[in-house]
């Protein structure tokens, strides 16, 4: 997969999938926490499906591109 999410991108995704995680785990919030598991993925390789669909890209450019 092509890399379509960039450093804050990914640094927010990684961050809300953690909290997520960590909330469904403790019993804070219900079994939908969980969900937390796609933005952590999505953030750690640095790319998004959803982002490829709809032609989205906030990785920024690399020289020679």
């Amino acid at each position: 997969m092509k890399r379509n999410v960039g450093g804050l991108d990914r640094g927010l995704r990684i961050v809300v999938g953690l909290v997520l995680i960590a909330l469904a785990a403790t019993g804070t919030v219900g079994w939908w926490g969980w969900i937390g598991v796609v933005p952590l993925l999505t953030g750690l390789v640095g790319g998004c499906p959803a982002y490829s669909l709809l032609g989205v890209n906030t990785c920024p450019m690399r020289k020679g591109e």
